[in-house]
Parts: structure tokens; sequence; C-alpha cells
């Protein structure tokens, strides 16, 4: 294989990946192990006349079997699961920043982890990738009616609670500016009125790394715990810098020596800030550079 034809078909195969796993370095083995599967059946002698079709198959299978048993740690996992952000601007590495849209969004891909398996498999490839159900059922392993209706199931599901954004990313931008900007300065009033009224802000640890246990509701508490977060992260000398995760507004967080130590992104609709999520799960964090210890930054502090 050229790395031509390699650097073309690693875009496609990832976004499938990725959306079905919610993991950057989950989507990577598997990208990976799609491509080992290709080599070996041009190898064989296998006449594959869609390369791109093939391990699109291929990485949704394997994405798939993941996908069962991931259920299992997903009820072992300590705390709040968050998927692992993936940078989307344009400073983000071309191979891995798959078409943005809301189907890459935090929020989207926690909502898919409510459908099943196989429900989430069949929206994905016929929503998103526009997979035909002859081809869908063969990947999940059932019949083309069956297809359509894990794919209908899924469909109503995610209309009914598919997360809204504010339209413009230029108003995201500004919004998320002021935002953190207020967080930063301890400004309670202007960081309250930048809220909906119910917030919700969430932290994955994942027993790793110190955050709360479960999801904050409410202006007023999500406002006054932000507050206090962020001064404690000015003591103990963490920076931060402003990115698109997801395909929306995000900021990085940085410990003295560079290394990573968070990441916070915003949902924003109807010019107020609907969702926080943040991710300081080091395990989750090591695709985006360096990571820090946090832990060991409170106890130094």
């Amino acid at each position: 294989m050229t790395d031509a034809e390699f650097d073309r078909l690693r875009p496609a195969a990832f976004a499938i990946a990725y959306r079905m796993l919610g993991s950057v370095s989950d989507a990577e083995d598997v990208v990976q192990e799609g491509f080992l599967r290709l080599h070996l059946a041009r190898e064989g002698g296998e006449r594959i006349e869609s390369p791109r079709a093939y391990l699109s198959t291929v990485v949704s299978r394997l994405a798939l079997d993941q996908l069962r048993s991931a259920a299992h740690r997903r009820e072992a996992y300590v705390g709040d699961w968050l998927p692992e952000p993936l940078l989307t601007g344009a400073d983000a590495d071309p191979a891995r920043a798959a078409e943005t849209a809301d189907s890459l969004s935090l929020a989207f891909l926690v909502l898919l982890e409510s459908l099943s398996p196989e429900q989430r498999a069949a929206f994905l490839l016929r929503e998103v990738f526009d997979e035909p159900y002859e081809r869908i059922a063969r990947i999940i392993g059932t019949s083309k009616q069956n297809s359509r209706q894990l794919a209908a199931r899924a469909r109503r599901h995610v209309e009914e609670r598919r997360p809204r954004f504010e339209a413009s990313r230029e108003q995201r931008e500004q919004l998320a500016t002021r935002f953190f900007a207020a967080a930063e300065e301890g400004d309670l009033e202007e960081l309250e009125q930048l809220l909906a009224d119910d917030v919700v802000l969430r932290g994955d640890g994942g027993g790793k790394a110190p955050t709360f246990k479960s999801p904050l509701h409410g202006r007023t508490k999500v406002a006054r715990v932000l507050l206090s977060g962020m001064r404690a992260a000015g003591r103990f000398g963490v920076v931060s810098r402003p990115v698109e995760a997801n395909g929306q507004p995000a900021r990085l967080f940085f410990d003295g020596d560079g290394g990573l130590v968070g990441t916070m992104s915003l949902d924003i609709a109807d010019g107020q800030v609907q969702c926080i999520r943040s991710v300081v799960n080091p395990d989750k964090l090591g695709h985006l550079g360096p990571v820090g210890d946090l832990r060991a930054l409170r106890a130094r502090r």
C-alpha cells in the first residue's frame, strides 16, 4: 500500500471508528487492524475492487465487536464517562479531523451511548455515512429488514434528544471567550448570565484524577463550582489555551511544565452555555500531547 492510498483511506475509516467508539486510542487501534487485514487480503490474492468499502466494512465490524464488550467496562467505570475529546480546529491533524458536524460533538457521542451497539452501528452507518441497508445488514450480521428497524428506532431516539447548537461559529467563539474570561476573573454575575438555568457540568476523571463523581445541575451551583475550580487552577499554576474540540469551543489546561491536565468543552445554544464537559482522566488525554499529573500537582501545592 502506498502512502498516498493510506492517507486517502484513513480519514473515512477513522471517522467511522471514532463515532462508533468515542475513543481516539481505540479508534486508532481498529483502523490499524483494518489496514492490516486489507494488506493481508491483497497478499492472499483476494481481488478488492473498492479498498474504501472493504476497509469501512472491516472497521465497522471491529468497532461493533468492541462496542459489545465495552458495555461491561462502562458499567465498571468510576464516575461519569465521557468520550475522548478530538481536536477539530484548523491546527488539528487532517487525517483525524473527520468532517465536523453535530455527529462529532461530545453531546451527540454521549447520546449514542444510550443506544444498543447494533442500533448505534445501524444509525451511524445509515444516517452519517449513507451506507445501503444491504451492507449494514452484512456488517451487523442481521437481515436487511432488521437493519432498517434498528436504524429507525435509533433515529427516533436520537431525534427526540438531539442536542441543539448555536448556528454561527463566530457566536459560539465569542460567547466562549466571555465565559472563560468570567471564570478566570472570578466574575460570578457575568458567569451566571452566560449559563442556562438548567446548565449541566460533567467531569470525567475515571478514578485517576480528581473531579466530581456525578453531574452538577443548575446555574448557581455550576457557576460557584467553576469559580472555585478556576481559583484552584490558578494557585496550581495551571494555564489554558483555546481550541476547537469535536466542533465546539473548548480549552486545554496545562501545568507549569507544559503537561496536559484536562480539557473543557462547551455546548452553546440560545445564546447560553447549556452543558460543560471536563475530561481530566489522563488515559483520555495522551493523544493530545504530553500528559501532566493533576493529583501530584495538587499534592505539591
